[in-house]
Order: C-alpha cells, then sequence, then structure tokens
C-alpha cells in the first residue's frame, strides 16, 4: 500500500508525521536556506531499537541508569528535524524552519556549520545493521517533501560532513536504492 504523501508546511512541519516538539533548537543564521540533507543513525542504547530512548533524548529526558550508555547522555542537548523508526514511523522533532542540532562540528563544500542549511534525518538503526524497506519508503516519501518545500541540491551522510569523527549512516546505507525511491539524481549523492 502507498504512503499518503507528505507535505512541509509554510511553519516548517510536515503533516501525516508524528510531532515530538524538542527544545534543542535555535534560529537559522538570516538568509540562510536549506540546501542540504543529512542522513543519521542512531540507536539508543546501542543496538537496540524501539525502546523509546531516541525521542527522550531529543526531549531532555534520556532516563539514566535504565542502562549504563544512557548515563553518559545526561546533560546533551541534541536534536534531528525528523526520526525514522524500524517500522517506518516517522516523527518529527524541530520545525525544518529552524536549526536542529544534529550535524555538530560539520563542513560541506567549504561551508561550516551545516545546521545552518541542513535539515537531520536520523534513522534507528547502526553502522552493522541493514536498514528495513519501510525506512528506506519514509525517507524517500519524505525527501520528496523537502525538495517541494526547500531548494534542496545535495544529500549527504553524517560521516561525509563530519568526517574523522562521525560513521553514519554507516556502510550498509543503501544510496542507490533511497535515490531511486526518492527520484534523486545520482549527483546529489556522495
Amino acid at each position: 500500500m502507498a504512503l499518503q504523501p507528505v507535505q512541509i508546511g509554510p511553519d516548517g512541519w510536515a503533516d501525516r508525521v508524528e510531532r515530538a516538539a524538542s527544545p534543542n533548537f535555535d534560529g537559522r543564521p538570516a538568509g540562510a536556506q536549506v540546501e542540504l540533507l543529512v542522513v543519521h543513525n542512531i540507536s539508543l542504547p546501542p543496538g537496540c531499537f524501539g525502546s523509546g530512548a531516541i525521542e527522550r533524548l531529543f526531549r531532555n529526558a534520556p532516563q539514566p541508569r535504565r542502562h549504563p550508555f544512557l548515563d553518559l547522555l545526561a546533560g546533551l542537548r541534541v536534536s534531528a528535524h525528523f526520526l525514522i523508526e524500524r517500522d517506518g514511523r516517522t516523527t518529527q522533532f524541530v520545525s525544518c524552519a529552524r536549526r536542529a542540532w544534529h550535524a555538530g562540528d560539520s563542513t560541506f563544500e567549504g561551508r561550516a556549520g551545516c545546521n545552518d542549511f541542513s535539515i537531520g534525518v536520523e534513522l534507528e538503526g547502526t553502522d552493522f545493521t541493514g536498514f528495513e524497506a519501510e525506512q528506506y519508503s519514509a525517507l524517500a516519501q519524505l525527501t520528496r517533501a523537502l525538495r517541494a518545500a526547500y531548494p534542496l541540491r545535495a544529500v549527504r551522510g553524517h560521516s561525509q560532513v563530519a568526517a574523522g569523527r562521525k560513521t553514519d549512516p554507516g556502510p550498509l546505507f543503501d544510496w542507490r536504492r533511497f535515490a531511486e525511491q526518492a527520484d534523486l539524481p545520482m549527483s546529489w549523492l556522495p
């Protein structure tokens, strides 16, 4: 069954996705345009799926002491615009009109600070776990909606904009499959 098309409203919020507002964002610099989509992967605790810990992290409630790794995240202030879970369920945490705190120290085509001009999408997964068909479908649908709303011109993995510091979305992310499903030119990919 085909998914209903997603649309991004003038306020930067997508319809047909869940919302769980994060406080971890700020304004984009004056004149900044959304030109880049950054694909990440995340699992919390590492290698665990469906725990709800990602949403709690992005909303500043990571519940330390449930797992030793979560203790390391206490006080961390991060977010992404979107999270796509293993079953394709998509949640938006930050309006696309705002700067989510996802890429950190990053560079794209010589421009530092990718958060200023990018949208961050987290896929629930790891560098060592293949992604689900539902995730590719949801990411493709979301990418088409973002392209309709913003002057996107490239997609990169976190590892390409934070080389040497990050490895996601990892070697098992199928860039060609994603590009074909999202109707992206191959020149947009890493």
